[in-house]
């Protein structure tokens, strides 16, 4: 899939192919678990691993590049702006530069605010920051993460390359097509996090039903769900059957059923939503 930023005067600036489909890494900062993960994602096929200042693995994620004796170029990293740093323009600059360092990389492919910075002040500077480190190559693109309508709206007014990405939760349950839209409006993909809410729905009778009249399990119905709305897909798991599990997802095809899974919306938001802040 190609991502890319619109400028002001309509035109498309630092287009890169990223893969659909990755790895998230959330919520495992317990010593060897991203790295184990990582490595077994990449042994089972996976070219993308989502990562976070925030998440305290980076540099986990850097080694298992290092020991897979994968290319770094063959392999597509995002990481994230924490939303504490973002702050200004020189900190956000640094703390580019410590990402870089924790990852053990010469480049970010994806480089996100993870969250609209919580002063409304603050987010023009930090995107320009953002923007800077885009034109410096130190990223090869950038990003946002958990912006609404309006905080999209918003950096028109100061934006000289539009977000290429905005990731925030999306699965059958929470399919937000205004934001959706809006995201598509500004020139940038979805990026879908928590494609299986958490796992809190995992369980779920009615997406149960679907899968056996399918012939797969019920986490392969959500995650190819995401996928085929549009959306760059990465499920988080440290176990390593569900690693090969979900990446076998993008053989399923749920056509069939595709009606019944749009049904599950009921607005159901699983982590925390800074997209409806102001």
């Amino acid at each position: 899939m190609r991502i890319s930023h619109i400028t002001p005067n309509g035109e498309q600036a630092y287009p890169h192919e990223i893969p659909q489909f990755g790895l998230g890494v959330f919520l495992m900062s317990s010593n060897g678990e991203c790295k184990n993960s990582v490595l077994n994602a990449l042994k089972a096929g996976y070219t993308h691993i989502d990562t976070a200042r925030a998440y305290n693995n980076e540099h986990e994620v850097g080694e298992a590049i290092k020991q897979s004796g994968v290319s770094r170029e063959s392999v597509f990293i995002t990481t994230k702006l924490r939303r504490g740093h973002a702050t200004g323009y020189e900190e956000t600059i640094e703390h580019c530069k410590k990402s870089l360092e924790l990852l053990d990389m010469d480049y970010i492919d994806l480089y996100l605010v993870h969250a609209p910075p919580e002063n409304p002040e603050h987010r023009e500077p930090v995107w320009k920051a953002m923007e800077y480190c885009l034109e410096q190559g130190w990223v090869k693109s950038i990003g946002v993460s958990n912006y609404g309508p309006k905080h999209l709206a918003d950096m028109k007014q100061y934006a000289s390359y539009m977000p290429s990405v905005n990731q925030v939760e999306f699965n059958p349950w929470l399919q937000r097509p205004a934001l959706k839209q809006a995201t598509e409006e500004s020139g940038a993909k979805i990026m879908a996090y928590s494609p299986l809410a958490r796992g809190h729905k995992v369980d779920d009778p009615e997406l149960v039903a679907i899968a056996e009249k399918i012939g797969c399990t019920p986490a392969q119905v959500a995650i190819k769900f995401c996928y085929d709305e549009g959306c760059i897909t990465i499920p988080k798991s440290s176990n390593p059957q569900r690693i090969i599990e979900n990446i076998e997802s993008l053989n399923v095809d749920i056509s069939s059923h595709y009606d019944d899974i749009k049904a599950l919306e009921c607005n159901y938001v699983s982590g925390w939503d800074p997209t409806t802040e102001p």
